[in-house]
């Protein structure tokens, strides 16, 4: 029985370790990075493997432990609502203790890691953590501007790629950083409208309003609408290194369209069905913005 047992604890192990890191969003988060890396890179920051590897380790040790004190604080209000009762730590399948012995050993790997990339990629890393957790978290139980305050720690994954491939912080990597900023609001606005019993439970305070009303379908359109503009900026010529073809701004731009018309379906139904449909568009929005500006930048 014991090679069993041993089987199903390491199989245990490996679905806490996915959950309490929030794989799936820690690898969105990680392509970004990625996505970002692949835009910096030039003949003068020549392409490398293994700083590629060393950014999508370093970058997921950074987003889990961040997800897991994340975890570790909401602890007792992730029991009160239905989608997160049941992760490691509600649930009692892991101890507070623990997780935090493992959010600061993914902390301190996250960092060294990125570290080796080049001092300002560890650093942006560091400040990253350090909003999300310290910041963004406590706020929201407190304020609607949790979100805002959540936005910057949300944008810099995109532009961390960039800086790990060429060592700087500039227009380009402002650029990725603004372009994501944007983003964050009519996507996490939208999880919070269509979740917004679940989220009531627990006291958080996710909806610019605090309602389900015209306003907040309002600043989610206009998000939406400043998040294009952001997006077709590298055509106009003054974003440095970081360029866009007038093919890729017009294909960019068709996307923010697609993604707006669903923030105009959410305006006039104001309902959870609309709300999780805009969610779900923004998610493959921002993925395929991503892939576009990458092709754009090899063709």
């Amino acid at each position: 029985m014991k090679p069993l047992e041993t089987t199903t604890n390491n199989t245990s192990f490996l679905i806490d370790f996915k959950e309490i890191t929030k794989a799936g969003l820690a690898i969105s988060v990680v392509f970004s990075s990625l996505v970002g890396y692949l835009l910096g890179y030039s003949d003068e920051h020549p392409f490398n493997w293994f700083t590629l590897f060393l950014l999508a380790i370093g970058g997921y040790f950074m987003v889990g432990a961040s997800n897991v004190f994340n975890q570790v604080i909401e602890k007792d209000l992730d029991a009160k609502m239905d989608r997160t009762k049941n992760r490691p730590l509600p649930s009692g399948r892991v101890s507070s203790q623990n997780a935090l012995l493992l959010g600061f050993a993914l902390t301190l790997a996250g960092l060294i890691i990125l570290y080796f990339i080049n001092p300002k990629t560890a650093m942006f890393g560091a400040i990253s953590i350090f909003m999300y957790v310290s910041m963004y978290t406590p706020l929201k139980t407190l304020t609607p501007l949790s979100v805002f305050v959540g936005a910057f720690p949300g944008a810099i994954p995109f532009m961390l790629g960039w800086v790990a491939a060429t060592g700087n912080f500039g227009i380009e990597a402002g650029t990725l950083f603004l372009i994501q900023f944007f983003w964050q609001f009519p996507h996490f606005w939208a999880i919070g409208w269509f979740l917004f019993e679940d989220y009531e439970k627990a006291g958080f305070f996710m909806l610019p309003t605090g309602k389900r009303d015209a306003k907040t379908a309002i600043q989610i359109i206009l998000y939406t609408f400043w998040l294009i503009v952001a997006s077709v900026l590298p055509v106009f010529g003054f974003t440095g290194a970081l360029t866009l073809s007038i093919v890729g701004a017009v294909v960019v731009t068709l996307l923010g369209l697609w993604m707006l018309y669903f923030a105009f379906k959410l305006y006039k139904n104001r309902d959870a069905i609309s709300a999780k449909k805009l969610m779900l568009v923004s998610v493959t929005y921002i993925t395929l913005l991503q892939i576009v500006y990458v092709i754009d930048k090899f063709i």
